[in-house]
Order: structure tokens, then sequence, then C-alpha cells
């Protein structure tokens, strides 16, 4: 079951079940498009790309809620851009 991150890793922006700005990479880390741009469109976490998060459809979240647990990190962009070259 993929797990529906409540905010951007890096910015903490709220990204709700069924925002259109969440993205996220294999791993389900979970960023805002805006911190996807800054990234380079490259997880900081595996190195991986990004694609749009589905939307979990309201008719099921009682039986398969979204994560409360939020993951923030902000990425260290110098580090993650010398790590890109």
């Amino acid at each position: 079951m993929l797990d529906i991150r409540p905010t951007c890793e890096h910015c903490n922006k709220s990204l709700p079940f069924d925002s259109k700005e969440a993205m996220i990479c294999t791993f389900e880390c979970t960023f805002c498009k805006d911190c996807v741009e800054v990234l380079q469109e490259v997880c900081p976490n595996c190195g991986g790309g990004f694609t749009p998060r589905p939307i979990r459809p309201k008719a099921l979240l009682k039986k398969y809620p979204v994560s409360i647990k939020v993951i923030y990190k902000p990425v260290d962009l110098e580090k993650h851009y010398e790590n890109l070259e």
C-alpha cells in the first residue's frame, strides 16, 4: 500500500491526500513540485527520479488512511548539487 505522506520532506509544505503538487520517487520519498524543480528532479535520498503521487480516492480513506508521520529533513542543496555532477 502506497504511503501517502502529509508534507514535503524539504520545505514541509502540506500535501493532502488529493494534492496535485505531491511528487514521489520509487521509495515514496515525498516532495512538492516546487522542491522537485529545485532538486533538478533527482531524489536526494536515492538518486532516482520523481513522478506525480497518485490520489487516494476519498471512499478508500477510512479503510486505507493516509500517513500522519511527517518526514521533514531539509536537503543540503550545495551537497545535493555536488552529487549531481
